[in-house]
């Protein structure tokens, strides 16, 4: 799994050669979800509200660093790591 950024526990991922539309993966303990990366929009899974809310402040931040690493992988170039949520 291609981490690009971890922080208070949670784990972000973009997986190489994923379907569309452009999304992420966060990991937090045993639950899981997948976001759209336009919107924000939960496409599958769950984490809890707290750390959701953590994933969607650090992605709001960063949009722009995660459609660059969504477009990367499509390409099957190496991710760049984006920094945490401080």
């Amino acid at each position: 799994m291609p981490v690009i950024c971890r922080f208070f526990g949670i784990i972000i991922a973009i997986y190489y050669n994923d379907h569309n539309p452009p999304h992420f993966h966060a990991r937090y303990g045993e639950d899981s979800v997948i976001i759209r990366i336009e919107d924000f929009a939960v496409l599958e899974g769950y984490l809890p509200p707290r750390a959701l809310g953590l994933v969607m402040e650090w992605a709001d931040i960063h949009r722009d660093d995660l459609r660059n690493d969504w477009a990367l992988a499509s390409e099957n170039m190496p991710l760049l790591q984006i920094e945490p949520l401080k």
